[in-house]
């Protein structure tokens, strides 16, 4: 659609916030426009059909703490089915790759380094000074690199880079669902009445005069007020800039920074010989390792998944990266004839993405408290929202639609004033 001159509402962001942020507002009153620089909607939400029959979340893919998410009623309302299979996290189909005996003994090890994190962060929020999550893993402990390896698939990030009190504020139920037909296409469904500027990059928000100017790659408009919802690497960037600047929200968002966590699809031939959503990792004791979910949903696939410093390392590596990666650890953990059975077909590169620039955020050591200053207004005029605004729900779509509502909220209360 062409860009109106002037609005009430301008959303910068059509992700799960800035989706958010309109549904919400759809019924007020107030006229909006939602600015989307790329072609589509959803952000780190993105559905797309691998091959003909497998579908793959480039993105998000679960709906984490289930029983809490808003995104659930959202599927029900749009017929969209959710499939309640338990997550293949804590299981293993091999035991001859990672013996019972041994996936016990880490999984009791990766509990006891979370009771560790949360009773360092009581001590934590007494004395006032944070420090890194990676303080709280035992010295010595022969699984430590495979309880990092897991903090970048949770975080995006070491746990070095990992701050204590930001761990524990994290709510997770362990109640996690599927979209059978995938999360990004629930956004996609769920964002479809919304008024939408596609292919429109925003460069510069002017909040100096009486009105809010917002200058884009398609021209520039007015707002009376504006919902900020984009990643807070490009916040970090000043991708976006502020005129007035904004100081306050850079270092906010520079102590939020976007950890990453890519994806790659991988067609299966003869899948009967893999169990249904399994799950396959080697006790590889090294944080540098990919963990593999075999057949989600039935389908003749694997999907791995890579984080942190390794996951950035690859995709560097270019295109295929992923890929050769995860079919040379399946082939050492199931044998050579693997090789042969394992296509690539998709990957995702969360980092190269000019919107995104990572995946989920995560805050640094001494940071947590900067998720309350990047979602503080300012002159009632501007608005922000964003997993990273989220207090408990960070790094989920959920806790990124549910900020897009707060900050409709806020925009609304004074629209009323």
């Amino acid at each position: 659609m062409s860009l109106p001159s002037e609005v009430d509402v301008a959303i910068v962001g059509a992700g799960a916030a800035g989706l958010g942020a309109a549904r919400a507002l759809e019924t007020s009153g107030l006229s909006l426009i939602v600015l989307e620089a790329r072609d589509r909607v959803g952000g780190r939400g993105h559905t797309i059909m691998a091959a003909p029959d497998i579908t793959f979340d480039v993105g998000c893919g679960w709906l984490h703490s289930a029983d809490q998410n808003s995104f659930v009623r959202v599927a029900e309302q749009l017929n969209f089915e959710i499939d309640k299979t338990r997550p293949p996290w804590r299981e293993q189909g091999f035991d001859a790759v990672f013996p019972a005996s041994e996936r016990f003994d880490f999984i009791d090890a990766l509990d006891a380094f979370y009771d560790r994190a949360e009773q360092a962060a009581k001590e934590v929020a007494t004395t006032g000074r944070d420090r890194p999550a990676n303080t709280c893993l035992e010295p010595g402990n022969r699984w430590n690199p495979m309880i990092d390896a897991i903090s970048t698939y949770v975080n995006g990030a070491e746990l070095d880079r990992v701050s204590i009190l930001d761990m524990d504020a994290y709510q997770d139920s362990e109640i996690n669902w599927r979209i059978r037909r995938g999360y990004g296409a629930l956004m996609a469904a769920y964002g479809a009445p919304c008024p939408l500027a596609l292919n429109t990059q925003v460069t510069l928000i002017d909040h100096s005069g009486q009105r809010v100017r917002i200058e884009t790659s398609n021209g520039a408009l007015s707002a009376a007020r504006v919902i900020v919802t984009v990643p807070t690497n490009l916040i970090a960037d000043e991708a976006i800039r502020f005129h007035p600047v904004l100081p306050a929200k850079v270092d906010a968002a520079r102590g939020l920074p976007l950890g990453l966590a890519n994806k790659v699809m991988l067609a299966l031939d003869q899948p009967e010989a893999l169990p249904k959503d399994g799950n396959l990792r080697g006790a590889t004791m090294r944080a540098a390792m990919g963990g593999y979910h075999l057949r989600p949903f039935g389908q003749a696939c694997i999907e791995g998944f890579f984080g942190g410093r390794f996951a950035r390392e690859l995709e560097n590596a270019g295109d295929g990266a992923l890929a050769a990666q995860a079919i040379d650890e399946i082939v050492a953990l199931l044998g050579s004839d693997y090789r042969r059975r394992l296509k690539p077909l998709a990957e995702s590169r969360w980092a190269h993405d000019p919107f995104a620039r990572g995946s989920y955020s995560h805050a640094l050591p001494g940071h947590a408290g900067k998720r309350a200053v990047l979602a503080a207004p300012v002159d009632n005029r501007l608005f922000f929202a964003g997993e990273a605004t989220s207090p408990n729900f960070f790094s989920t779509a959920h806790g990124a639609r549910d900020s897009g509502e707060r900050a409709a909220r806020e925009v609304m209360g004074l629209a009323r004033s």
